[in-house]
């Protein structure tokens, strides 16, 4: 295993919940990431937001304030590859949930992200080692694809949102100060 020190998590964050953080300090334990960079992606190219990017910016900022060397940026790049480009950040790892790293290969160059950066890809319940593994190996440059373990109730952002639509609690689902912030806000209440 190798000593990264600089770990990065991107996404929309809308909202960040408890899986994000579960993510991000699993990765931080395992790969003994010296520092965290949080990219809240202002404009995703695959997926529409709700909350106004200001807003998830916010959201992201208190969900991660008690991870020891996190920073939270907003992310004007659409494509995770043309903010490596531009950064091209040395000794990085780039945090993915088990989910995502199937449609690794349908993002914008993934080989170039895979030259730029190693992935540490989560194994999380639901996720089976086995589709990760196979997944890995379809990959151009597997050997720069790190499985870790990482134990977590299954929540999405969307669940998240749909809950508070239909005025459910989100208690542990979301950090207290997460959710205090989407009340004060007015964010995802049912139109």
């Amino acid at each position: 295993m190798s000593k990264s020190r600089l770990g990065i998590l991107g996404g929309a964050f809308d909202p960040p919940h408890v899986g994000h953080v579960e993510l991000a300090r699993a990765a931080c334990a395992h790969f003994s990431l010296q520092s965290l960079l949080v990219l809240v992606v202002a404009d995703p190219g695959h997926k529409a937001t709700i909350a106004p990017a200001a807003a998830r910016l916010e959201l992201a900022r208190l969900a991660f304030s008690d991870l020891p060397n996190a920073q939270i940026e907003l992310d004007q790049h659409a494509r995770t590859v043309d903010w490596l480009e531009e950064h091209r950040p040395r000794d990085a790892v780039f945090i993915l949930g088990g989910d995502e790293l199937a449609a690794f290969a349908g993002w914008k160059d993934p080989e170039r992200v895979l030259e730029l950066v190693t992935l540490g890809v989560a194994m999380r319940p639901g996720v089976s080692e086995a589709a990760l593994r196979e997944a890995r190996a379809r990959l151009s440059a597997p050997e720069r694809v790190s499985l870790f373990p990482m134990t977590l109730q299954p929540v999405s952002s969307s669940d998240v949102r749909a809950s508070i639509a239909r005025a459910e609690s989100v208690d542990g689902l979301v950090p207290p100060e997460v959710e205090d912030a989407i009340e004060r806000l007015g964010l995802y209440r049912a139109q």
